[in-house]
């Protein structure tokens, strides 16, 4: 919002015309009327952390250095904190130079950046993400880095797949710990049925591309999760680390009544 806009909307809100609640969902909506009029493919959503309990995301794939560069420095202007995903080390290191403070983890191809400026709440609801396999880690690693920067407590559990089923077995207590779970297959992707079948809380079930012919890039696992037995199992697409920590996030932080307060 412009900043006339701002002081008439406090205004109004002083004077007793609008109600708190109502002036929060105008200063929310106000970035995407903004957009409308402005071309939207050329504005960045800069009310979405308003709207949505978290700012946008920037997906780095098929984005030039450039590209990338402008984008991260964009939303850093109007958000404490910034996610990229796939992006490689040259997007990193650019983004980097303007960012100084932006984390970049090359196994989950993610940039993370919080404003040093501003303190950050603890984190809040566990999640937990499980691996089936070293080949997973990659996707297994972008869920971890999301729930983290989603503000939960996140963990990370590896190479416990089905294939060695006293592995899983083994870490029962700590799987019942979790206010949800993220578990990572290939293959076969017959993991989350065993999970679910251990657990209370809600588990998201991501399917990866790992695996020999037969296993079609991770159709044949997308599959399995699809048609799981075991109750509790939403699925997110194949290698979707980041859609899988996004939402345990979200359900481990409404969990602790967290709605809506996303840092």
């Amino acid at each position: 919002m412009e900043r006339q806009q701002l002081e008439d909307l406090f205004t109004r809100l002083a004077n007793g015309e609008i109600n708190p609640q109502d002036a929060l969902e105008e200063a929310a909506l106000a970035p995407l009327r903004a957009a409308v009029d402005e071309h939207p493919e050329l504005v960045p959503d800069h009310g979405r952390g308003l709207r949505c309990d978290a700012p946008e995301v920037i997906f780095a794939e098929g984005k030039s250095v450039e590209q990338a560069v402008r984008a991260a420095t964009t939303l850093a202007q109007s958000s404490a904190r910034l996610l990229m995903t796939r992006a490689t080390a040259k997007q990193a290191e650019a983004v980097q130079t303007e960012l100084p403070a932006a984390d970049y983890d090359a196994l989950a191809r993610t940039v993370c950046w919080n404003d040093p400026a501003q303190n950050r709440p603890a984190p809040s609801g566990q999640v937990l993400v499980v691996a089936a396999g070293t080949s997973d880690l990659p996707v297994a690693q972008e869920a971890l880095v999301t729930a983290r920067w989603m503000g939960s407590q996140a963990e990370l559990i590896t190479d416990v797949g089905v294939a060695g089923l006293h592995r899983i077995v083994g870490k029962i207590e700590r799987l019942r710990t979790a206010d949800a779970l993220v578990v990572v297959a290939g293959m076969e992707g017959a993991l989350p049925s065993v999970v679910a079948g251990l657990v209370q809380a809600p588990l998201v079930a991501v399917p990866t591309s790992v695996g020999y012919g037969a296993s079609y890039g991770g159709l044949a696992a997308l599959l399995a999760m699809l048609n799981a037995c075991a109750p509790g199992i939403g699925v997110v697409n194949i290698d979707n680390g980041f859609g899988g920590g996004f939402l345990a996030a979200r359900i481990a932080r409404a969990a602790c009544g967290l709605q809506g307060s996303s840092p």
